[in-house]
């Protein structure tokens, strides 16, 4: 074999080994998730206790969504720093959002029933 031959084979089995399995179907696609919705806190956006920005739920279906932080009507009952709180112990939140452009954005935070 030629020095020319052997480089293009060592390149076609370099790029094969490059590519992603194939498992045979997409993964699902994120579904659309009505207000209220229920989940463990997963991710928190702030930069200390008084800059919350927002947060990441994985609700009960394994799901994943990302919310910003609104005005809470609440904010007295739930501060959103509370928000770290529950992080760490994974007990479930509950968030009511409305959609604004292509943002969830959270007006109320309440612990999920039990």
């Amino acid at each position: 074999m030629t020095v020319r031959r052997l480089g293009l084979i060592a390149t076609i089995v370099f790029a094969a080994a490059c590519q992603p399995a194939l498992t045979g179907s997409p993964p699902p696609p994120t579904p659309d998730v009505a207000s209220p919705v229920d989940g463990v806190v997963i991710a928190v956006d702030a930069s200390g206790l008084s800059d919350v920005r927002g947060f990441t739920l994985r609700t009960s279906g394994g799901f994943a969504f990302t919310f910003a932080l609104g005005a809470l009507e609440n904010a007295a009952d739930f501060s959103p720093s509370h928000l770290a709180e529950h992080q760490v112990s994974s007990e479930p939140v509950r968030a009511w959002f409305r959609v604004e452009g292509d943002e969830r954005v959270v007006y109320r935070l309440e612990d999920a029933p039990g």
